[in-house]
């Protein structure tokens, strides 16, 4: 199935749909999104990227992330996409977006307005593996740390959402 990415301007509006790989060889600006979540014990779900993947394979990142369908809401993205890679949907509520650009060293280039939502779920997760290698549950800090001694295990695009968000992302997981 040929996957289409949802165009946008800085301010989000749509201006166009695009293969999603060409928009990566382009470095085009589009509408994506990120999940985060975290169970009782204030510990966030990371996936290891399946070895299969067209780019970053086998390092670790949030939950899931992905690209909105064509008249499909961030929060109906985020739920199908933890079903599609991780077995399982909970509520999500979105925290906040921001823009970021992030070449990679296949010739492709992340430029995407990402639309960070967070939720809780304390079950086990049933991964796909064409999409995940693997899971684990992490503290924030633990996180954090681990990103500082070995940035090269995780994927570029959550080493500057964490840089960039974990104030808000702590802060809504210590409301639960």
């Amino acid at each position: 199935m040929i996957e289409n990415v949802i165009l946008v301007d800085e301010q989000d509006n749509e201006v166009g749909f695009m293969e999603k790989i060409e928009a990566h060889e382009k470095a085009l600006l589009h509408r994506a999104f990120s999940v985060f979540v975290f169970n009782d014990n204030n510990e966030l779900m990371l996936q290891q990227r399946a070895k299969g993947k067209y780019h970053s394979p086998l390092l670790w990142t949030n939950t899931c992330c992905s690209h909105q369908r064509k008249g499909e809401s961030n929060i109906a993205a985020g739920k199908r996409r933890l079903q599609e890679e991780m077995g399982f949907t909970c509520e999500l509520e979105e925290v906040f977006s921001f823009i970021y650009k992030a070449p990679f060293d296949n010739g492709l280039t992340e430029h995407e307005l990402d639309h960070v939502m967070v939720g809780t779920y304390n079950g086990e997760p049933h991964i796909n593996p064409e999409e995940v290698e693997s899971y684990k549950w992490m503290s924030l800090e633990d996180v954090k740390r681990d990103i500082e001694n070995n940035p090269m295990h995780y994927t570029a695009w959550f080493k500057i959402i964490f840089e960039k968000s974990y104030e808000k992302i702590a802060n809504f997981n210590s409301k639960k």
